[in-house]
């Protein structure tokens, strides 16, 4: 790479030709980065499936955007490689990416960028932006193509770039693992009943949460952040709060939890019953002075009428 065709004195500039000589000096089996010879912020990637998942033996490939203030903002990242857990040729939506900025960290890098996507990969999308949710065994078989030939993406400076990370990556992963048919079939109860069992808490998650504005994350969602003990108060405080009381004092004697709820109900309906007769007293005390100045107007009404 012609490093005098940059600035070195330009931050950026300087701190991915660091990362580029770290990454040379210290490879990966797991990942190859590699910027154009033309645009050091424009790198070309490949990522290998993560093992013990329906992607294990695939090479993905794809390409990172690193922007002018990098590192103090994110890059952006998309894949090349058809893999049935992101979309092909757009823009992701991870926590390591331009779409979350808030989460970016200027000490974060390349690598650990590529570190975390790995990880990703076997993660449930949750309708992330750019993410996809195929079958386990339509990402096995797009694992297995991926290793057939590298993607087909721009110009011959970075094709050739792409050819060779490709061959670099078969060099280091091996072959996706055969799965027999039996094996499949004993996934399919395993993931029918996890759906089953996420749909379920779904809709848990959505009558507690009546009224309350999303949740996680999730993170991480990567989009969504759960707030789970905040919405059950907000919709639901009593019953909520009807069940602490149970459950707390479980240690001490059995009684005393339930005196204190019917002392205030006692309380409050002799409350109620002093303010009724209180009501009807002065109601009664109204009426006696009404009738006394009824009766007085009545007697100088008399009087008058008399004199005359």
């Amino acid at each position: 790479m012609a490093e005098d065709k940059y600035n070195l004195k330009n931050p950026a500039v300087k701190r991915i030709l660091q990362e580029v000589k770290e990454l040379q000096s210290n490879p990966s089996d797991d990942f190859m980065s590699l910027p154009l010879e033309e645009n050091i912020f424009e790198w070309q990637f490949a990522i290998r499936g993560p093992r013990d998942s329906e992607f294990e033996g695939g090479i993905y490939h794809g390409r990172i955007q690193l922007p002018a203030e990098y590192p103090f903002k994110p890059p952006s990242f998309m894949l090349l490689t058809p893999n049935g857990r992101f979309e092909t040729q757009t823009k992701i939506c991870l926590s390591i990416s331009n779409h979350h900025p808030e989460h970016w960290q200027p000490s974060w890098s390349v690598r650990t960028a590529l570190v975390a996507l790995i990880a990703f990969m076997p993660t449930s999308p949750n309708g992330a932006l750019g993410s996809l949710d195929y079958t386990k065994e339509e990402r096995r078989t797009l694992a297995v193509k991926s290793r057939e030939s590298p993607p087909k993406y721009g110009n011959p400076e970075r094709q050739k770039l792409i050819d060779e990370i490709h061959e670099y990556m078969l060099s280091k992963t091996p072959s996706v693992p055969q799965h027999s048919p039996s094996q499949s079939s004993e996934e399919h109860p395993t993931e029918t009943k996890t759906e089953a069992e996420a749909e379920a808490n779904q809709q848990d998650s959505v009558t507690v949460g009546a009224g309350y504005p999303g949740i996680p994350n999730p993170t991480l969602n990567e989009r969504v952040v759960e707030e789970p003990p905040v919405a059950a108060a907000k919709a639901y405080p009593y019953p909520v709060a009807t069940r602490l009381v149970r459950e707390i004092p479980g240690e001490g004697p059995s009684n005393q939890p339930l005196r204190r709820p019917e002392m205030r109900v006692q309380r409050s309906v002799v409350d109620d019953r002093l303010f009724t007769w209180a009501a009807v007293g002065l109601t009664i005390a109204i009426l006696v002075l009404l009738f006394k100045k009824f009766i007085k107007s009545i007697g100088h009404g008399a009087v008058f009428m008399d004199g005359s």
